[in-house]
C-alpha cells in the first residue's frame, strides 16, 4: 500500500476525506502513517494515531485530520492508550481555556505573564505549549485576532482608528499605525 501523498482538505480544521488507504492504515494499526493523520471516533470523542491497537471503530463513526490540532479544536480528546498527542489531557485543557480567555478578551490589556498565572504555569511554559497546539506564537495569535477585529470596524464604523485601538485592546497609538503599515 503505498502513501498517498495528496491530502484533500475538508474543511480549515485541518480534516482530511477517510480514503481507503487510511481506513486500511487504521485497521492494520500501521505505525508507518502515524505522521501521516490522525483518526476521532464520534461516538467516543477519542482520536488516535493510525497504530492504536484500540478495538477497531465503525467506518462511519470516523473522522481524520492531518494535524492532532485539528482533532482537539473539533472537541475530541487525546487516546490513553496510544498517546497522540504525547501531552497530558491537563495540559490542553489548560491550552484551549488560555485560547478562550484571549477570543473573549483580546480587547483587554493581556500579559503572557497574567495569562500563565491563570493556569498556574510558568511564561515559558505556556509559550511553548500555546506554540505546540496551535502552530502559532500566543503573541502573534493576539495581534492577528486584534488585527482582525480592527479590519471588521474599519469595514463596518465610522470609529477613528484611535478608538478603534482602544476597542480591540491597544491604546498605543504608534502601535496602530506599524500595525496598519505592516500589512498593507
Amino acid at each position: 500500500m503505498g502513501k498517498q501523498n495528496k491530502q484533500t482538505v475538508i474543511n480549515e480544521k485541518d480534516e482530511i476525506n477517510l480514503t481507503d488507504e487510511r481506513w486500511q492504515a487504521i485497521v492494520q494499526n500501521d505505525a508507518s502513517y502515524n505522521e501521516e493523520f490522525y483518526y476521532a471516533v464520534k461516538t467516543t470523542k477519542i482520536f488516535c494515531l493510525p497504530s492504536c491497537k484500540s478495538r477497531t471503530p465503525n467506518r462511519e463513526n470516523v473522522r481524520v485530520f492531518l494535524t492532532q490540532h485539528g482533532a482537539i479544536q473539533e472537541n475530541f480528546r487525546p487516546c490513553k492508550r496510544c498517546k497522540p498527542t504525547q501531552e497530558s489531557l491537563q495540559d490542553i485543557n489548560a491550552v484551549k481555556k488560555i485560547k478562550q480567555y484571549i477570543d473573549e478578551h483580546c480587547n483587554k490589556s493581556l500579559t503572557v505573564k497574567t495569562l500563565a498565572k491563570m493556569i498556574q504555569c510558568s511564561t515559558s511554559d505556556l509559550e511553548h505549549k500555546f506554540h505546540k497546539f496551535y502552530g502559532i506564537t500566543l503573541t502573534e495569535y493576539v495581534k492577528q485576532l486584534r488585527f482582525a477585529r480592527a479590519m471588521l470596524f474599519l469595514a463596518n464604523s465610522d470609529k477613528s482608528i484611535m478608538e478603534i485601538g482602544f476597542e480591540i485592546g491597544i491604546p498605543n497609538t504608534e502601535h496602530h499605525t506599524g500595525m496598519s503599515e505592516k500589512k498593507k
